[in-house]
């Protein structure tokens, strides 16, 4: 089995890149992903190149490995960072700055509005009738807090 493997090298290297981007769809978190992808890159240089050795083979492996996760790690790093990353996976943080109407009127500065599929508590300064056109300002919990929103004319 070894012989055969020592005589197929570019087989190896795609077998070897294929298990690793499986692996990496099962759900590794990326750690797999360059691995992987530099194990392709030696598949298609050992195609080009049949006579490479072994010794040079997992060094070219080793060498593109960490230059991969180098490259992406720096492209991290400085790629623009867009507002809604930082509510990502809060429903309530994104909900700030809607604007909705009170389904009820606000008693010691409490109510509700319906946004989305739900209805929310409100809190407000001020008392509020019911239809007032409010805007999310802040979240406090469960409870978000808004103000009204004044008519330009």
């Amino acid at each position: 089995m070894i012989e055969q493997i020592a005589a197929q090298p570019v087989w190896f290297w795609i077998c070897f890149g294929g298990l690793l981007l499986i692996a990496e769809l099962l759900g590794t978190g990326g750690y797999l992903l360059w691995t992987g992808t530099a194990a392709v890159v030696v598949t298609l240089i050992t195609w080009i190149f049949p006579s490479m050795s072994w010794a040079l083979q997992g060094s070219l492996f080793a060498v593109l490995t960490l230059l991969s996760v180098i490259v992406w790690r720096s492209w991290l790093r400085h790629r623009p960072r867009k507002a809604s990353d930082k509510t990502l996976n809060q429903k309530n943080h994104q909900l700030i700055g809607l604007r909705t109407r009170l389904i009820t009127d606000t008693e010691n500065g409490f109510g509700r509005v319906k946004l989305a599929d739900g209805s929310w508590r409100v809190h407000c300064d001020r008392e509020l009738q019911a239809n007032t056109e409010v805007e999310v300002i802040a979240v406090d919990g469960i409870t978000l807090q808004v103000r009204a929103v004044s008519r330009q004319g």
